[in-house]
């Protein structure tokens, strides 16, 4: 498994995955801290990874493409550009949790290069829901996949296990994304959506 989560991120084994709904006011220095204590709650045993979000999990799209499952909690009430200017820069909550199983043993560079797919798939998507921004700055990404079989060594786009990977993790965050309020891709109206960074307003 490779994880970005706030709680076991990095690349080994793990036996479990947390999404847990925060409150949008969310503000516990030790977010590590308090997702051990739900798993613990949870009776969640041995090592495992954490992620956070104020979207109600319950929201939670799962697409499946051709053995490859993802799941998506999509909260886009704040996006960012990636490579904003540091005036521009935020954090404040909303973000875009993708959780993956591909069912073929990756190597740690195709797990590498299968965040990459998750990341692409999830900018694509959110172009077609003309989202101004290319995610929040609190989104995080699990990829899990067997510790057995024959060894696959690629995770891009057009690789055996990254292409339904890419596809599954577009149809996810298109769907979550439509539900959420939203941007002029979305089902339901947002208020004035921010610029891109360096566009001058006339």
């Amino acid at each position: 498994m490779i994880s970005s989560g706030a709680l076991g991120g990095g690349i080994g084994t793990r036996r479990w995955v947390i999404n847990a709904t925060v409150p949008m006011s969310y503000a516990r220095p030790d977010p590590d801290a308090h997702l051990a204590e739900l798993a613990a709650d949870l009776g969640l045993a041995g090592p495992g990874t954490g992620l956070l979000t104020g979207v109600d999990v319950a929201t939670v799209v799962t697409a499946p493409d051709a053995g490859v499952t993802v799941w998506a909690t999509v909260g886009l009430t704040d996006p960012i550009w990636a490579a904003a200017p540091p005036a521009s820069a935020r954090r404040r909550v909303g973000t875009v949790n993708v959780v993956a199983w591909v069912p073929a043993r990756l190597s740690e560079a195709a797990l590498v290069n299968a965040v990459a797919t998750v990341a692409e798939a999830k900018v694509q998507a959110l172009v077609e829901l003309e989202v101004p921004g290319t995610g929040t700055c609190t989104d995080a990404t699990v990829l899990a996949c067997p510790t057995t079989g024959p060894v696959q060594p690629y995770g891009g786009p057009r690789s055996d296990w990254g292409a339904p990977l890419a596809r599954a993790v577009y149809a996810a965050v298109l769907r979550g994304g439509r539900g959420t309020f939203g941007w002029p891709g979305s089902d339901r109206v947002r208020r004035d959506p921010p610029l891109p960074p360096g566009t001058n307003q006339t």
